[in-house]
């Protein structure tokens, strides 16, 4: 068994990604989700970025040069960065300040659960 299939999840593992977030309100149902307006536009971009994932299977199976390989790892990387900052930039605008505005402590807690290593980085860079 490889490292990659030892770490997929098996019968009866853990909830997939989704299933996290603030508890449903007393009807029942979560809150939207901050990138609820740009959903199609994410699922979008995430097909895309599924695609290239395929065509590197297919460069590695057909033993291409190297770099090449390299190269599209890095422009995968770079779109997976580019959702990255789009979901936590709609993150912010969205729950934390609508949290921050229900609550002090709500929003202290919503805020705490991202890395500080991620404030500290983007303070870096300005």
């Amino acid at each position: 068994m490889s490292a990659l299939t030892a770490a997929r999840p098996g019968p009866g593992a853990a909830p997939r990604a989704g299933a996290g977030g603030p508890p449903a309100a007393a009807g029942g149902e979560r809150p939207p989700r901050g990138y609820a307006s740009g959903k199609a536009d994410y699922l979008s971009r995430l097909r895309k970025i599924e695609g290239q994932v395929r065509g590197l299977q297919k460069m590695v199976e057909a033993d291409t040069y190297c770099p090449d390989v390299v190269i599209q790892v890095a422009s995968v990387t770079r779109a997976l960065q580019e959702v990255t900052v789009g979901l936590f930039t709609d993150h912010l605008h969205h729950c934390v300040v609508n949290t921050a505005r229900t609550s002090e402590d709500d929003g202290q807690a919503s805020r705490a659960r991202w890395p500080a290593r991620s404030a500290r980085s983007s303070a870096s860079k300005t």
